[in-house]
C-alpha cells in the first residue's frame, strides 16, 4: 500500500551554489535590474562584502549600501533602512543582502515594506520620513501584533548572498525581527519573501569567527531535524534532509576547528561546502515544513536573554529530541543509520544513538548545557515557557502545555 502524499506547496529561490559563484552576481543582478542597494550585517567591511561590491563595480553595477544590521535585526533597523529609500524609485532595483541571517532578514524586511505601506508615508515637520509612522508601518506588519497587515504587493528582486552557514534565510519565507525595548520577536511572513535568487558561495564563509561557524552550524542541524519530525513534515522536505544533514554532522566539527583559516586543505574547503548546502537545505526545510520546541524556546530565550539564536538552539535541542524521543524513535533511528550505514542495533536502540550523537556534536561545539549559563534567573522559567509558543511550537511533535513545558525547563536550569 502506498502511503497518501498530503497536498503541499513548495517555495524555493533560484539557487547558484558552489566555490566562486559569487562571481556570477553581476549577471543575476543585471537579469533582475539595472543597480543594487546593498544590505549588510555588522561585518559591514569583511572581505566577503568586498569580494561582492569589487565583483559589481567590476562590471559597472552600480551599488550602494542603504542598511546595515548590527546583530539581529530589530524594528529601528528596519526603520532605518526604510528612511533611506523612502521616496525613491525602485524601477531597476535589486536589494543584495550580504551576510548572515541577520543581513538577509532585513533586506527582505526592507523590500517587503518598500511596496507595501513605504509609498503612503510621507515626511515629518522637518521634512526627513517620519519615524513614528515608519515603527507602525514594520509592526502593523509584524504576524500577531498591530494590525496583521499582510503583504500584497510584490517587493522588489532580493538576492540573498549568505556569508555564514546556518540560518538557511537566503531559502526562507519570514524575516525575524525583534525590538529589545517592547520584548518581542516576531515574523514578517509571506511567500513574496522568498529571495529571487540564492547566491551561495561557501568560500564566503571562510573568515568566520569559530563561534559563528559554530552557532551557525548548530542552528542548520537543529532546523534540520526539527523539520524532519515536526508535525507540519512533507516528503519533499525529508528527503532534503536526509542528504543534507548527515553531511552537516559529519562536517561541522572540521568547519569549526579550522574557522577564520583561510589555507586549509581540501577537505575543509569541503566541509564548508557541505555546511553551506546544509544551511541551504534547512533553510528549504523549515519554509516548507515547520519546527519544533527547540526553535519555540529559543526565540524567547533570545528576548529574555540576549543569547544569539544559534547557541540558544545549540543549548535547547538534545532537550527537545529528549522529549520528542517516544514519538520519534522511527524517524531518529533512520537518520541515525544515514550517519552511520553499519549500524544494525534496534531502531529504540538506535534512535537513543542519534540523540546522543546530536549532543555530542552540540557539546564539542561549545554550546551551553544549563539556561543558568545563558544568563537565565530562576524565577523567570514560567515566564520563559508562557512566551515559548508561536508557530514553532505548534509543530513540535509533542503537544506540550504551558505547565509541562516549565516543568521540563526545570529540569534543565543548572
Amino acid at each position: 500500500m502506498l502511503e497518501e502524499i498530503p497536498a503541499y506547496e513548495f517555495a524555493s529561490p533560484s539557487i547558484r551554489f558552489g566555490e566562486g559563484r559569487a562571481a556570477d552576481l553581476a549577471e543575476v543582478v543585471r537579469q533582475l535590474g539595472r543597480s543594487a542597494w546593498l544590505v549588510t550585517g555588522r561585518r559591514h567591511d569583511s572581505p566577503a562584502v568586498r569580494t561582492v561590491v569589487d565583483v559589481l563595480a567590476g562590471a559597472g553595477v552600480p551599488v550602494e549600501r542603504i542598511a546595515s544590521a548590527g546583530g539581529e535585526p530589530t524594528v529601528a533597523d528596519v526603520v532605518a533602512g526604510l528612511a533611506a529609500i523612502a521616496g525613491r524609485p525602485l524601477d531597476g532595483i535589486v536589494i543584495l543582502a550580504v551576510g548572515g541571517g541577520s543581513a538577509i532578514d532585513l533586506a527582505k524586511a526592507v523590500a517587503a515594506l518598500s511596496t507595501n505601506g513605504l509609498e503612503e508615508i510621507g515626511p515629518s515637520a522637518g521634512g526627513s520620513p517620519d519615524h513614528e509612522r515608519l515603527d507602525a508601518l514594520v509592526v502593523d506588519h509584524l504576524e500577531g501584533l498591530g494590525r496583521a497587515m499582510p503583504i500584497r504587493r510584490e517587493p522588489p528582486p532580493v538576492v540573498a548572498v549568505p556569508t555564514t552557514a546556518g540560518t538557511g534565510a537566503e531559502a526562507t519565507r519570514n524575516a525575524v525581527i525583534s525590538c529589545p525595548q517592547r520584548r518581542f520577536k516576531k515574523s514578517l511572513r509571506s511567500p513574496l519573501l522568498v529571495p529571487r535568487v540564492a547566491v551561495v558561495d561557501p568560500s564566503l564563509s571562510a573568515t568566520c569567527p569559530r563561534s559563528v561557524v559554530a552557532a551557525c552550524g548548530i542552528d542548520c542541524i537543529t532546523q534540520l531535524i526539527e523539520s524532519y519530525v515536526c508535525r507540519f513534515r512533507r516528503p519533499l522536505t525529508r528527503a532534503i534532509v536526509r542528504d543534507a544533514l548527515p553531511r552537516a554532522i559529519v562536517a561541522l566539527p572540521q568547519a569549526v576547528r579550522f574557522a577564520g583559516e583561510a589555507d586549509v586543505p581540501p577537505f575543509v574547503r569541503q566541509a564548508r561546502a557541505a555546511m553551506s548546502h546544509a544551511a541551504f537545505c534547512s533553510g528549504l526545510a523549515l519554509a516548507n515544513s515547520g519546527l519544533g520546541l527547540a526553535h519555540g524556546v529559543a526565540a524567547a530565550l533570545g528576548i529574555e536573554c540576549g543569547v544569539p539564536h544559534g547557541v540558544a538552539c545549540g543549548l535547547m535541542l538534545p532537550v527537545a529530541m529528549e522529549v520528542n524521543l517516544p514519538c520519534a524513535i522511527d524517524d531518529f533511528a533512520e537518520l541515525e543509520r544515514l550517519i552511520d550505514p553499519s549500524c544494525t542495533a534496534s531502531a529504540a536502540e538506535a534512535a537513543s544513538r542519534f540523540v546522543l550523537r546530536v549532543g555530542n556534536v552540540c557539546r564539542d561545539a561549545g554550546m551551553p548545557r544549563g539556561l543558568a549559563e545563558v544568563g537565565l534567573a530562576r524565577d523567570r522559567l514560567e515566564w520563559l515557557a508562557a512566551n515559548s509558543g508561536g508557530g514553532s511550537m505548534r509543530g513540535n511533535p509533542v503537544e506540550l502545555s504551558t505547565a509541562r513545558l516549565a516543568d521540563i525547563l526545570a529540569a534543565h536550569y543548572r
